[in-house]
């Protein structure tokens, strides 16, 4: 069996699905789902996300430089896969789908109670890419659910039921396959 040839595309997956929630310049807030993010440095700690210019949220994180990254587990697969076909123009999807805004800390806009973590962010460059313009953000403040903390303190992410995004479809991620440097580690 041989490898086929395809035109370039992208085609790296799994990805995070995480629900980005912005607020423009009068406070109004707005949810969307973003498949195109990641890590892009840590220290600082900074990220990206990459979005639509003719999506609603584009001109709210134009207006402001600011939006929250909340990571998504299983009991918020059906909210991730609604804000990220309906609009913010068209309809309340924070109402529709029954979500709670909190206050942040260093942003002005919101974050998702509902998510288990919560990264403030503030944009310090936009990269006009092409069909994305692409946010590279500082984090700001990070918010952690007290419910997946082990009695050390230690942040469990994998008790919250984290999920995925893979061409087309949403994943459950779960099962630890080893920890990191677990190839080199002395064997007793």
């Amino acid at each position: 069996m041989g490898k086929q040839i395809w035109k370039p595309g992208n085609m790296l997956y799994p990805v995070p699905a995480v629900l980005v929630t912005v607020a423009d310049g009068q406070g109004r807030p707005n949810i969307f789902t973003v498949a195109w993010t990641g890590t892009v440095c840590s220290s600082p700690p900074m990220v990206s996300v990459s979005v639509r210019p003719e999506r609603y949220s584009h001109h709210m994180i134009e207006e402001t430089g600011e939006f929250v990254i909340n990571l998504t587990n299983r009991s918020l697969v059906f909210a991730v896969d609604y804000c990220g076909v309906k609009s913010g123009r068209q309809t309340d999807k924070i109402k529709d789908m029954n979500l709670t805004l909190l206050p942040t800390k260093e942003v002005k806009a919101p974050l998702l109670k509902e998510s288990p973590v919560n990264l403030e962010c503030r944009v310090k460059q936009t990269l006009r890419l092409g069909t994305h313009d692409m946010y590279l953000a500082e984090v700001v403040a990070v918010h952690a659910e007290e419910a997946y903390m082990d009695k050390k303190g230690r942040f469990l992410l994998d008790k919250s039921h984290p999920i995925a995004y893979s061409h087309g479809s949403y994943f459950a991620l779960g099962e630890k396959l080893g920890t990191f440097g677990y190839s080199v580690k002395k064997r007793s």
